[in-house]
């Protein structure tokens, strides 16, 4: 992900959600905010306890909901139980997934421009026919990684 928005500003859109929420910004959930934005990708609850072993782990993971709830961090899930964690593509940028079925590796890719004017063209006509309207979409790929192969 390339073109997150100034860190001042990422942090007064994050405590606007919350505050529709009814939710306070607090430093634990600031600290997560600048842990995903430092992570690179999208990242597991073990990886980001790693990152910052002051986090306790079932706030962590309830704060991870509450920000989720908010709009402020997206859950991909991968094979099984698992998810990764990263912060909404409305604060960072479009983008896909590629997901490991075999290590549950998760990683960000983007496509050019045409390819996505390509899918929004079958996705418009996925709607005309289906009646269905979406508002945005997303792309995963599933299958192995290099190192799985």
């Amino acid at each position: 992900m390339s073109s997150l928005p100034g860190e001042a500003d990422l942090h007064v859109t994050v405590a606007q959600r919350l505050r529709r929420d009814h939710q306070r910004y607090t430093p634990a959930r600031r600290a997560l905010v600048e842990l995903l934005v430092g992570a690179g990708g999208p990242v597991s609850l073990p990886e980001l306890l790693r990152r910052d072993v002051a986090l306790a782990q079932s706030s962590t993971y309830r704060n991870l909901g509450v920000l989720e709830a908010v709009g402020v961090v997206h859950r991909v899930v991968v094979e099984g139980e698992s998810a990764r964690y990263e912060l909404a593509e409305d604060l960072t940028e479009h983008h896909h997934h590629l997901i490991c079925t075999r290590c549950g590796a998760v990683r960000d890719f983007t496509i050019s421009p045409t390819l996505e004017r390509s899918l929004a063209r079958a996705f418009d006509q996925v709607s005309a026919e289906t009646g269905f309207r979406p508002t945005h979409h997303r792309l995963d790929l599933i299958g192995r990684c290099e190192r799985c192969a």
